[in-house]
This record gives structure tokens, sequence and C-alpha cells, in this order.
């Protein structure tokens, strides 16, 4: 499972990567969106979760000796992913208003 974790986050940053290098706005802040999606998983995908258990224990139970998930990095994910949608919402006002996006608007604002 983490092998395609791995490929699905090399493939999310490299279409980030290309949307980035757009001269469009709109293609650069769906470029955001991906590169921080892909960074995201990346740190998810470091954690190891996926063999691990919650370190929750109930009241009066021994610790059981299994691995846990530290929840350190699943907390920092989280705040990256807040964080993230208010990145995506300062581009988008951005690209609201800057104005002209397409070629055919750009022409037509040259010619007034």
């Amino acid at each position: 499972m983490s092998d395609w974790l791995g490929i699905g986050v090399g493939v999310l940053a490299a279409c980030a990567t290309y949307l980035l290098l757009c001269k469009n706005p709109s293609r650069r802040a769906v470029g955001i969106i991906l590169f921080g999606i892909a960074i995201n998983l990346l740190v998810f995908a470091m954690t190891g979760a996926e063999h691990s258990r919650a370190p929750l224990v109930a009241p009066g139970q021994e610790v059981p000796r299994a691995p846990f998930t530290d929840p350190l990095p699943q907390a920092l994910v989280l705040t990256a992913i807040v964080i993230g949608f208010a990145l995506q919402a300062f581009a988008l006002v951005l690209i609201t208003l800057t104005g002209p996006v397409d070629d055919a608007e750009q022409e037509a604002g040259e010619e007034q």
C-alpha cells in the first residue's frame, strides 16, 4: 500500500509543479492546492500508520505491547489541512481581484 501511496504523492507533486509553472492564475491556484495535498499525504505516509493501532486504552486495562500510532504527525497533518484551506481561500480571492485571466479578456481590455 505504501508503494502506491508514494507513486500517488509523486504524481500529485508532478501535476502541481506543472500547474505552478503555468501563466494562468487559476491553474496556479489549483497547483497550490494539489501541492498541499501531496505534502499532507507524504507526511501521513511517513508515519507508518497502516500497521499500528490507535493509542487508546480503556480505564483499568493493561497497555498492550503492540506498536502504536504516533498522534503527533496526524495532528500536524490536520493543522496543515486547516492552513491549506486558508491559503486556498486567499489564493482564490487574489485570482478574483487581479482581473482578466483569459487571452480574449486581455485583448478586449487592451482595445478599450
